[in-house]
């Protein structure tokens, strides 16, 4: 008979993280380079009112994250997604849930990686090493440092969060603090109607997207309690600094300029900290790149595989632990070098990367969409489970219907007039689940492996 720690704990991986461990992950997954660029994208969209929609869409994020809050604590495990998918829903659900959350972070380790090659360049100009060859050097330091085991990735995430965390809330309140700061640049709040403020959610949604990161180090957290408390305190930590910062931008110099603006958390530190700026901000953009490729692409995606290969729905392969630091081996190797290929394919556009990102958010939402679905059935089915947790998800069903609602909100606003974009998402679904009638669901009947709320089912108060 299966017990708990036989499923949802994986032997094979070291429990070293704590909760700021498990929040700098979930923070730094969120707080990438993209922060530099998607409130510029934001504020020209929307003006001033672009604050309310960031907000909004942080908020968002934070429902879904308090929605499978439960199955954290409940099932906790660095398959995550595919576990909670596959103890709730069956085999195929968890396989797609999974698979998908993998293969959207191995996208965004090619233009994250490409991002810090680039910015690498302004620091060493006359070197002229192509992006992609520094971004490549960058993602193999970044394996060698995870196969050195989760203590030694876990501290260093820790440390870099901090200093940028740290940077983002100098930037704001300096900008406000400043002699030009001035509140008459937030008039008129709504300069391109109330419409804008749902295109401007788009953004701010797709800049939020990353905290259930945390959720795959469930195999190594100290306390799985930890989990979700981390991720409410990471949702209101990333909401916090993006709305300074959105406030310390407009207060300096107002909305109008940043339909012009190719870099405006540059040019606003130019004003307010002089010329030294742009080299501060581009040092915060790369400690910001590196915190989301560090533990998002080569820490999260490889615990997905790993533990999508333990339990026999991959190759035996990806199931490889590294016995020296206890990490997963061929999965972080492989993640390595589809993220050396989809470099070189952002370097030299062999492929649209734009599509690539948009499928990206395609994979999560799918992801997102069948994880809240499980955690509603979780809690219905299974309260005997639910009640042995002391984390219990409040308001029930409060935050899974507000989660569904920002799921359908990213869906409608990415794809609404991307139908090329969105059938490419249909293709990559009926691809996965190829892989999973053809391959993945032989070998799981064969290994008999069984799930632990078939074994520890308890009857409904109801019954």
């Amino acid at each position: 008979m299966s017990t708990d720690t036989d499923i949802a704990e994986s032997k094979g991986l070291a429990k070293q993280l704590g909760f700021w461990h498990l929040w700098a992950i979930g923070v730094g997954s969120v707080v990438g380079d993209g922060i530099f660029l998607l409130l510029g994208d934001g504020i020209a969209t929307a003006g001033p009112a672009a604050i309310l929609a960031y907000v909004l869409a942080g908020l968002f994020m934070l429902f879904i994250a308090l929605a499978v809050s439960d199955l954290a604590v409940g099932l906790p495990s660095a398959g995550a997604m595919w576990i909670w998918g596959r103890e709730i829903l069956g085999d195929y659900a968890g396989f797609i849930s999974g698979l998908s959350y993998a293969v959207g972070w191995i996208i965004a380790g090619g233009s994250v990686g490409l991002a810090m090659g680039r910015i690498t360049q302004f620091f060493v100009p006359d070197l002229g090493v192509p992006a992609a060859v520094w971004g490549i050097l960058f993602v193999t330091i970044f394996a060698l440092i995870q196969l050195g085991g989760v203590f030694l990735s876990s501290r260093l995430q820790l440390g870099t969060v901090l200093l940028l965390v740290g940077i983002v809330l100098i930037f704001g309140i300096s900008t406000i603090l400043s002699g030009n700061y001035s509140g008459t640049r937030f008039t008129p709040f709504f300069p391109n109607g109330y419409g804008s403020v749902w295109a401007a959610m788009a953004f701010g949604m797709y800049a939020y997207m990353g905290p259930l990161t945390l959720t795959t180090g469930g195999d190594e957290a100290k306390n799985v309690e930890d989990i979700p408390r981390a991720l409410v305190v990471a949702c209101v930590t990333f909401l916090f600094i993006y709305t300074l910062a959105m406030i310390g931008m407009i207060g300096i110099m107002g909305y109008e300029q940043f339909t012009s603006l190719e870099s405006p958390f540059t040019t606003t530190a130019q004003m307010v900290w002089g010329s030294n700026a742009a080299l501060i901000i581009n040092f915060a953009a790369w400690i910001a790149a590196f915190t989301s490729l560090f533990m998002g692409t080569m820490y999260s995606a490889p615990r997905m595989l790993y533990k999508m290969g333990e339990m026999k729905v991959l190759p035996d392969i990806f199931g490889q632990v590294y016995e020296g630091t206890r990490v997963p081996l061929f999965s972080t190797v492989f993640v390595w070098a589809c993220s050396v290929v989809l470099l070189l394919v952002a370097q030299y556009e062999l492929l649209d990367y734009g599509q690539l990102s948009l499928l990206l958010v395609f994979a999560w939402l799918v992801t997102w969409g069948v994880a809240i679905v499980a955690a509603v059935k979780y809690r219905r089915e299974h309260p005997g489970h639910v009640a042995k947790q002391n984390w219990k998800q409040p308001l029930f069903p409060l935050f899974p219907v507000l989660g569904m609602l920002g799921v359908a909100f990213i869906l409608y606003g990415t794809f609404s007039g991307a139908a090329a974009s969105f059938g490419l998402g249909i293709v990559f679904l009926i691809a996965i689940s190829a892989i999973y009638y053809f391959y993945g669901r032989h070998r799981m009947d064969n290994a008999e492996i069984p799930t632990v709320l078939d074994t520890d089912r308890q009857p409904s108060t109801d019954d």
